[in-house]
């Protein structure tokens, strides 16, 4: 007998199996889903809903309009919740500083203790645990999908080892020269100006999305090079508080703008203040952000709601270069030109 199995409420295709019962079409259907043998696209769901497959996995915040959907959690517990492949994933992972050494923010010295998420481990914890956060994300990209990773050079090179022997394909580093980076108060050595982002493939030979020509007409014609120079977070990206390690908005942009398309979903499992996810509706992407921390959840329900209104949504569009350019050539929806609130 013939059962169509609607895997979700939300999910706008249906798929059509020979199976002797209702349970084993259903079994069949999440089985040829994870072995990509069923293969859908952004297009083929209506909301986030679909995300969600198990009850034990609560959404913590979502968007009106369901662009945005972030869970609190355990990443690596939340990761086997759901088998839904991204177009893009963004990953600012651990970097294991906090140990009690000294920077300088603001103008001020202060202790370098991010939290307990950031604490120090060992060579061989680090490798564990970048192995296993990456291994899970392989199994969420689409065939056809990316993943970038930013890091220093206390985490960095061990991502790119794991990234190499889970089979991902690295496609660049991208060099971010800070135009604003923090004072060298020791004095004993070069001043850190730079911050590194991986770009990966999830398979060897399959071919990936590179908006190749968007990326020249935003750097005037020219071929954009690996390394952008942008500031770090200003005033105007704090207003609803701060993360500890939050990225740039002008970052995350060109990013999302390098290697998706419109309406396409991003992942982020180490959501923090959700930039990722600010980012991607900014650029009219779908975002789903996973993060541990409550008080970082709080704060991305924050700035996500801080968009509903027009005058802050524009403000944010205002002070992003990229975005500019793309309204200049008329490259971009309408909802991106601000003449709506949402950017979806």
């Amino acid at each position: 007998m013939d059962y169509q199995i609607q895997i979700t409420e939300s999910l706008q295709r249906v798929a059509t199996v020979s199976a002797d019962s209702e349970i084993e079409a259903i079994e069949l259907v999440r089985r040829l889903y994870k072995e990509e043998k069923i293969v859908l696209d952004s297009e083929d769901f209506t909301d986030a809903n679909f995300i969600v497959k198990n009850q034990n996995l609560k959404t913590y915040y979502q968007s009106e309009k369901r662009d945005f959907v972030l869970a609190h959690g355990d990443s690596f517990k939340l990761l086997k919740e759901f088998d839904f492949k991204f177009d893009m994933i963004f990953a600012d992972p651990p970097y294991f500083l906090s140990n009690g050494g000294i920077s300088l923010q603001s103008g001020k010295v202060v202790c370098v203790n991010k939290g307990n998420w950031d604490k120090g481990k060992s060579q061989d914890d680090v490798m564990a645990f970048n192995m296993e956060w990456l291994r899970l994300c392989r199994d969420k990209l689409k065939d056809n999908g990316t993943i970038w990773i930013s890091g220093t050079y206390h985490n960095i090179f061990s991502v790119a080892n794991c990234l190499t022997e889970l089979g991902y394909k690295i496609l660049n580093v991208i060099t971010w020269q800070k135009t604003n980076p923090p004072a060298n108060i020791s004095c004993r050595f070069f001043t850190y100006s730079t911050e590194f982002v991986i770009w990966a493939r999830k398979m060897q030979k399959v071919p990936h999305k590179f908006n190749y020509d968007l990326m020249k007409e935003l750097n005037d014609g020219k071929q954009m090079t690996d390394v952008w120079r942008m500031p770090a977070i200003g005033r105007w990206e704090k207003t609803c508080d701060k993360h500890p390690t939050q990225k740039p908005l002008r970052l995350l942009v060109r990013m999302i703008l390098a290697s998706t398309n419109q309406d396409d979903w991003i992942l982020d499992p180490f959501s923090g203040s959700s930039t990722t996810g600010i980012a991607a509706n900014l650029c009219g992407r779908r975002f789903a952000g996973l993060e541990q921390e409550e008080e970082f959840c709080k704060l991305s329900k924050a700035r996500r709601e801080e968009m509903e209104n027009l005058e802050n949504y524009n403000n944010l569009i205002s002070h992003i270069e990229d975005l500019h350019k793309l309204q200049d050539c008329s490259m971009v929806n309408e909802d991106i030109s601000g003449n709506i609130q949402i950017p979806f």
